[in-house]
């Protein structure tokens, strides 16, 4: 019997967008109605977004995005998540006494991305103006719009600390020295000033791909660059070490910055080819598990059985262990991801699947990396704390000072299509930049501090990213993008709402509905890098009998309130046009809009 309520999919012809907050995706919406197509809603929802959820990312942060062009019939990646710094050596941040990166201060942030992600999807794929795609997040800046409570409940609970250590966040989010109420109407009149400016010194020139490029100069070469590297010359902050350092970002670091284009990595499942950015994220983690999970027959299992819950989550386990010790930065480090994407050796991994859960944490061996997996393991053991659970930070289970993570989805009435997923930025990450309006990310916690990683830290590499936006196409025709902020769980709960999807017939919406969980036993990509071996979280929705089966079977069950966990939210073009969207009711924020 259903676990989960039934409801319709947004339907539409015009356009479907999805966001995680209300009021970026109804900017996106205007922006197809205003003659743009799907990559100038997703451009205005991103900056939106950066005003309305500045707990979980804003214009220092990074981002990865899949796009579909329906002209030239390509699916590309936009790679907006910045490098380190060239002073971000091992050397240096071990004099600084530090054994793990902290998960906020100066020390943490690599080049931020983002804004030139975004001005280049707009630039290549975009049909508006620099300005049209900017007054909606200008608008809100400045004049305001109805805090959520999280975000409220976020600042509220800094509030002493920012009085005390990070002056210029105080001043930027408790102005008169009061915290905001939930739905108080907040503004940022200096971000809004910030990108006012930058839109005012690219209008100097002609033609539209000119001014944008113009200001993409403005952030990195021009004033913003200028005031990001004022600010770090002399600033010495307080972060999660319990101890001030200084950052080591340069205004040469951001000069020499730009975005990226690359080609996806894909795998064919079901009749569906699954596309996800390359190994400086996690996305090949999803890619792995659907490879492992081909040797059984889940379209038998109830999609919210035990069951189901075990095969998938021991497919999970084995694919982020390899993902520990295998995944980074393909640039510096030789990631043999075609091995892990094998038949052969995904057959090897799912022999190790049986009735009973493993409470090991057992990445495969690949032929000449012997050497790299045992170094990986030698420091995951020494270095992975074990006692504290992994949780998404949104969720409502978790302290409000942690921040995260947004995700768009947009298909236009032409048939193209974005999944992007932007983060870092986020008002918890680092003090405000004085005159800006905005912080620096906090990705640089990710690497480790140990040498002979693929995630060891040195210049110019990307940090091992969770963020993993998707796209799949079926051999029919139908077209789907789908993610969800959430850290480690990103891949894990679009891979349960994929496979209900597939295998069990479900709409978007009753595949975002249906109870969630996902797997705490492998290593946290964020700070303090902790692991549960064995743990799962469940949705209570899953009724006692579940979780107890999953229990006999040696999970180590958390449970978790119903509609707690994920935040998912997806659109799909059929074969005939018609497009479909839908958005988690979670925290009730996301939403989808179709005309």
């Amino acid at each position: 019997m259903s676990m989960f309520t039934t409801r319709p999919e947004i339907l539409g012809r015009f356009g479907v967008v999805t966001s995680t907050h209300w009021i970026a995706t109804a900017a996106g919406m205007k922006m197809l109605e205003a003659g743009g197509n799907a990559f100038d809603a997703a451009v205005a929802t991103g900056l939106v977004l950066q005003v309305v959820e500045p707990h979980l990312n804003g214009p220092g942060g990074d981002l990865p995005a899949l796009i579909y062009s329906a002209r030239t019939g390509r699916v590309e990646v936009i790679c907006a998540q910045g490098p380190t710094p060239a002073g971000a050596t091992m050397e240096h941040y071990r004099a600084e006494g530090l054994s793990i990166i902290p998960d906020d201060g100066l020390l943490a942030t690599v080049i931020p991305g983002a804004f030139d992600g975004w001005m280049t999807m707009l630039r290549d794929h975009g049909r508006l103006s620099l300005r049209e795609v900017l007054e909606p997040a200008i608008w809100y800046a400045e004049h305001g719009h109805p805090v959520l409570p999280r975000v409220a409940a976020t600042i509220a609970g800094l509030a002493e600390f920012f009085r005390k250590e990070w002056p210029s966040s105080y001043a930027t989010w408790l102005p008169g020295g009061q915290a905001p109420v939930a739905h108080a109407n907040v503004r940022n009149p200096v971000l809004a000033e910030t990108w006012r400016r930058i839109m005012t010194e690219a209008e100097g020139k002609r033609g539209r791909e000119a001014q944008i490029d113009a200001a993409r100069d403005a952030f990195y070469r021009g004033f913003v660059a200028e005031k990001i590297a004022d600010f770090l010359r002399t600033a010495e902050v307080m972060d999660g070490s319990g101890h001030r350092h200084r950052g080591v970002l340069s205004a040469d670091d951001l000069a020499g910055y730009a975005a990226t284009v690359e080609t996806p990595v894909t795998l064919d499942y079901n009749g569906w080819s699954v596309a996800k950015c390359g190994p400086w994220t996690q996305g090949p983690v999803l890619l792995q598990s659907l490879a492992i999970l081909r040797g059984f027959d889940l379209s038998a299992m109830d999609p919210n059985g035990a069951d189901f819950v075990h095969h998938v989550v021991e497919a999970m386990k084995l694919a982020y262990a390899d993902r520990e010790v295998y995944y980074g930065d393909p640039d510096f480090a030789e990631v043999p991801l075609a091995t892990l994407l094998s038949e052969d050796y995904a057959a090897a991994r799912r022999a190790l699947i049986g009735d009973r859960a493993s409470p090991d944490l057992r990445p495969g061996t690949v032929p000449g990396f012997e050497a790299q997996r045992d170094r990986t393991m030698d420091v995951l053991e020494r270095l992975s704390r074990r006692d504290v659970a992994v949780y998404e930070p949104t969720m409502a289970h978790l302290t409000e000072k942690r921040g995260d993570t947004v995700h768009i989805d947009v298909i236009d009435a032409e048939g193209n299509m974005v999944s992007i997923t932007p983060s870092g930025g986020w008002l918890q990450s680092s003090p405000t930049i004085p005159g800006l309006g905005f912080c620096l990310n906090s990705r640089a916690q990710m690497f480790w501090l140990e040498e002979g990683l693929p995630t060891s830290l040195a210049p110019g590499r990307r940090p091992r990213s969770t963020l993993s936006p998707s796209m799949a196409f079926h051999e029919g025709g139908a077209r789907m993008a789908f993610g969800t902020p959430g850290g480690d769980q990103q891949d894990q709960w679009q891979l349960v709402f994929f496979l209900r999807a597939v295998h069990h017939g479900l709409n978007l919406q009753e595949a975002i509905d249906a109870p969630l969980f996902h797997s705490t036993h492998f290593p946290s990509s964020f700070f303090p890098r902790s692991r549960v071996p064995g743990g799962m979280l469940v949705e209570s929705s899953f009724g006692k009998p579940v979780l107890d089966d999953l229990r006999a079977r040696g999970h180590n069950v958390t449970e978790a309130d119903a509609w707690s966990i994920g935040r998912m939210t997806a659109a799909q073009r059929d074969p005939d046009g018609l497009l479909r969207a839908a958005a988690t009711p979670r925290l009730m924020q996301a939403y989808a809009i179709g005309r």
